[in-house]
């Protein structure tokens, strides 16, 4: 009992302890504030990109890719279906997106990927990210007649809006058509005075017209192939976090890419922009291109002729809820040629930037638990001060017939009460910074005038937060002990005393 009482007195008289109670608390709230951010981040990220890679990426080493997909599906289930829950054949290939904006054409280089027909068959979260709420449910390569989300669907109410996705779908196509008609009126002159010179011109525009001789194609009433554009291909962000359309749900658009026979040759047809694909992940919104599968094999000559199956590039296989992807992908890569097929996991494709974060993370804890290392140094420095002190109280004590396990055990009290509430006080104070994360951002912002967490950079609205329950377990546990670890050289100190010399000390 003695023990308690006399830790509890300098508890209340030692004043300076309550600095090393106050780096304690500030210590295990930083590290649960900047856990739970960096795990939002990272479980964002890693659900962005997952939401396009499928759990394992079962493909071929060449572009050319491997003969009927639906064998390889079934060799796939006799090696790993218990594991298994849905497949998807693909094909990726390199490409060239070409589109017009005003009177000039925008190129860039993308990838293009061939999904089924019915895209919600599609062995990922594809779909989820597309802009219109009825192809979210049940994907179509055909155009909508309107409803194009107008403000963004994964952001919150004070998402800035997108007034050109209004337009977009059916009228926005037929109004284009219309403009393009009129346009072509009123140049009729400059028109036949160079007929002339009318095939160089046709193979300098990327969209003259390629139809059949007897077929006239007409914009206002029909579509070509349906396109799936990711969303940083068609805008641009401008200096007010608003988004800027160059292409929207309803453009006709061009793509060339190269064949599967040998050599390979380019080849280009037109596409029309049925939807726009927004993972927020720069790396895919900038680069993927989807179209019909079908077609695509068809215009790459991936069709066998005589027996109608195809080729493919690859097979997304989604797994079971709690399978193990590791042990899946290591199955499959026995009973596989590695020099015809690669087979990676989601994280074996993504192994660099998953790497970089864990490292920073890493990085992060180490660095921030030196706080806790510098209050750990001042309860050491405290409990110096207090056994030279008290050495004649320590003196008495032991005289009185207190045990050095005793006197040992008021200073070990003492590290472990300021580790404790030091700690408590930290949980409490960094749970609820990360309940209030963002208003508290919004209210910085507010009396900055700068915001604190700008989406045009970020892409997210709202700062991501996750607080997992053992991560606040271990910075706790590792604050107390800490605590208890820098009071057991003062603690051995004040039981190693000698009664006699204690008490004629001065």
């Amino acid at each position: 009992m003695y023990k308690l009482l006399l830790c509890w007195r300098y508890l209340r008289t030692r004043h300076i302890a309550l600095a090393s109670l106050v780096s304690v608390t500030l210590g295990v709230a930083t590290m649960i504030v900047v856990n739970a951010v960096m795990a939002g981040f990272t479980g964002e990220m890693q659900q962005r990109l997952h939401g396009i890679l499928s759990d394992v990426v079962f493909e071929s080493r060449s572009l050319t890719g491997f003969y009927d997909p639906d064998w390889h599906m079934a060799q796939i289930r006799e090696v790993a279906g218990p594991y298994i829950e849905t497949m998807t054949a693909t094909v990726h290939v390199p490409a060239m997106l070409s589109f017009r904006y005003g009177d000039s054409y925008v190129t860039r280089p993308v990838q293009l990927v061939g999904v089924p027909e019915s895209a919600s068959e599609y062995a990922g979260d594809f779909t989820k990210y597309l802009q219109h709420p009825a192809n979210r449910r049940q994907m179509s390569f055909t155009l909508r007649d309107s409803g194009y989300d107008a403000v963004d669907h994964q952001a919150e109410e004070n998402a800035a809006r997108r007034p050109q996705m209004e337009q977009a779908g059916w009228r926005y196509r037929r109004l284009r058509a219309a403009q393009e008609k009129a346009r072509q009126r009123f140049e009729p002159t400059s028109a036949m005075a160079a007929e002339p010179e009318a095939s160089e011109t046709a193979s300098q525009d990327p969209f003259a017209a390629q139809q059949p001789q007897g077929t006239m194609f007409d914009p206002a009433t029909e579509q070509h192939t349906g396109l799936v554009l990711g969303i940083a291909l068609s805008s641009y962000r401008m200096p007010d976090g608003g988004e800027h359309f160059l292409v929207l749900p309803g453009d006709d658009a061009k793509l060339t890419f190269p064949t599967a026979g040998t050599p390979p040759e380019a080849i280009s047809d037109e596409f029309t922009v049925v939807d726009l694909y927004e993972s927020k992940m720069s790396e895919y919104d900038s680069q993927l291109v989807f179209v019909p599968l079908r077609k695509l094999q068809i215009d790459r000559g991936m069709i066998d002729p005589q027996s109608g199956i195809g080729y493919v590039t690859a097979i997304q296989i989604k797994l079971k809820q709690d399978a193990d992807l590791n042990l899946v992908r290591d199955k499959l890569r026995a009973a596989f040629r590695p020099e015809l097929y690669g087979i990676f996991t989601w994280r074996d494709k993504q192994g660099p930037l998953l790497a970089a974060v864990d490292m920073e993370s890493g990085i992060l804890n180490v660095l921030l638990f030196l706080i806790i290392a510098v209050a750990g140094f001042g309860i050491l420095a405290i409990f110096f001060m207090i056994v030279v002190e008290k050495t004649r109280d320590i003196g008495i004590l032991k005289s009185l017939g207190a045990s050095n396990r005793g006197t040992m055990g008021i200073f070990l009290s003492y590290g472990l009460s300021l580790g404790t509430v030091g700690s408590g006080a930290g949980m409490a104070l960094g749970l609820i910074f990360v309940a209030y994360i963002n208003p508290l951002a919004d209210l910085v912002g507010k009396v900055t005038g700068h915001e604190i967490f700008d989406p045009s950079i970020y892409y997210f609205y709202r700062i991501p937060t996750r607080v997992y329950p053992f991560t606040v377990a271990w910075i706790v546990t590792g604050a107390i002990a800490i605590a208890v670890l820098a009071s057991i050289l003062p603690a051995r100190r004040a039981a190693s005393l000698n009664p006699v010399e204690a008490l004629r000390y001065e």
